[in-house]
């Protein structure tokens, strides 16, 4: 009877663990993606929205950008000049659109 409770016990404990390590995860990559430093904010927003009218222009939504290596919400982010995005996930979305990475900066 005492064995049982103390697996309980553990078990619960062992749930426990497992979500915190899910919470620290999630905040550490939230962190991750919105505390970038943005040196040209300016030119970070000019870029968002080529992105977001370029999308709309295909018919696109940020769920259709999304796959697993760029998450919706990620796209989200840049689209409203929150956060810097890396090179390789620039091609990813520039694949997913069919247009060629430089297309995506051709608004000066």
């Amino acid at each position: 009877m005492k064995t049982n409770k103390l697996i309980t016990s553990f078990l619960i404990l062992k749930k426990i663990f497992i979500i915190l390590l899910l919470l620290v995860s999630l905040v550490v990559y939230i962190a991750s993606i919105t505390n970038n430093k943005v040196v040209n904010k300016e030119y970070l927003q000019k870029f968002a929205n080529n992105l977001k009218k370029k999308r709309k222009e295909l018919g696109l939504t940020q769920d259709d950008l999304s796959n697993e290596h760029i998450s919706r919400a990620m796209i989200s982010l840049v689209e409203i000049a929150r956060t810097d995005i890396t090179v390789s996930k620039l091609k990813v979305i520039a694949d997913i659109m069919g247009l060629k990475v430089k297309d995506l900066f051709d608004f000066e």
